[in-house]
């Protein structure tokens, strides 16, 4: 239990320590940085959706052959990508790179439709997190405790950069930087909460890992595709985005086959 508890708690920390970067950060954060930022977040959140996820959702079953093997891959992955799209589609939020903000109409303040953007980026970071320690737990997924750790680190990682670039819009929509840093830091707390509700309904369900797995898989890459890659990409400084996601790839990689 207290493994588990250290394994969701190490990405929420991650977060904390990102968005005490606004305490150090001037009002706006330079473009090259946050474009290199972008990229790494968006390396480790790639790397982890293979080697951590799909990997094992597609060995979860060694006995089966063919179709049968690669259909829980499949539809939990599928699954993850639509309910990631419906998360988008029903709830009001706004993008840092845009004034327009998406989903429904509402008067909420363009700081609460920002941290609901946050929120929803951070949701499938803590489900992934949560599956890959009930996968460790079980010892039915191929997962050990070394390779659950490795996830745990790999998101931790990337989420310091995030939480950064979190805090600083905060800021530079006016906010002072002890409230920057709290909403920064609130929107990581979704991670751990995310990850101990897949926990619980992996451990009543054991059955349903390898479709929970590639879930957790499709819902962040849906999040790389829809935001974090076209952010990282407008011009300028768009090659840094590209050296950025190198790095994080690897580190991820590196992370999940030496550690897993």
């Amino acid at each position: 239990m207290n493994a588990i508890a250290l394994g969701l708690l190490i990405p929420f920390a991650g977060t904390v320590a990102g968005s005490a970067l606004v305490f150090f950060m001037k009002r706006d954060m330079p473009a090259q940085l946050q474009k290199t930022l972008l990229g790494f977040a968006s390396g480790v959140m790639v790397a982890a959706s293979v080697w951590s996820l799909l990997i094992p959702s597609l060995d979860f079953r060694p006995d089966a052959d063919g179709i049968a093997r690669v259909i829980p891959a499949a539809a939990g992955f599928l699954a993850g990508m639509a309910f990631l799209l419906l998360i988008d589609y029903i709830t009001p939020h706004l993008h840092t790179r845009t004034s327009n903000p998406e989903g429904p109409h509402t008067r909420l303040s363009r700081t609460a439709m920002l941290s609901l953007a946050v929120t929803i980026h951070n949701l499938p970071e803590g489900m992934a997190v949560g599956v890959v320690l009930a996968g460790a737990a079980s010892g039915d997924a191929g997962i050990s405790s070394a390779g659950a750790l490795a996830m745990s680190i790999g998101i931790a990682i990337q989420n310091i950069p995030e939480g950064a670039i979190i805090s600083m819009p905060m800021r530079a929509e006016g906010n002072s930087r002890w409230r920057s840093f709290t909403i920064g830091s609130l929107s990581g707390a979704v991670e751990p909460l995310g990850g101990l509700a897949v926990i619980m309904l992996t451990a009543l369900l054991t059955p349903v890992m390898p479709y929970m797995l590639s879930f957790a898989a499709g819902a962040m890459l849906y999040v790389v595709i829809e935001e974090l890659i076209p952010e990282a990409s407008e011009e300028p400084h768009s090659n840094l985005s590209t050296i950025g996601f190198a790095i994080g790839f690897t580190m991820m990689m590196v992370l999940d086959v030496v550690l897993g």
